[in-house]
């Protein structure tokens, strides 16, 4: 299984939180739909959808590394 770690060695604690999830899923999905183009006219700009990458990999992991930075998080709190 692919953790992904703190500089302690400790497992990195989920940050994105389902609604946030569905909606870099969406964001992502579109964006690499764009850069095929699926749907979209090819515009010269379209290598720019590759980006959704990024947001469907962080709701994939669950975590987000500038929510971290920043001390976010979406995901509901126990308790």
């Amino acid at each position: 299984v692919f953790e992904l770690m703190e500089k302690d060695g400790t497992p990195m604690k989920k940050n994105v939180g389902n609604v946030d999830r569905i909606i870099r899923i969406l964001v992502g999905v579109i964006l690499i739909a764009y850069a095929i183009p699926v749907g979209f006219p090819d515009t010269g700009w379209n290598w720019i959808g590759w980006i959704g990458i990024i947001p469907l990999a962080t709701a994939l992991l669950g975590i987000c590394p500038a929510y971290s930075l920043l001390g976010l998080t979406t995901c509901k709190k126990n308790g």
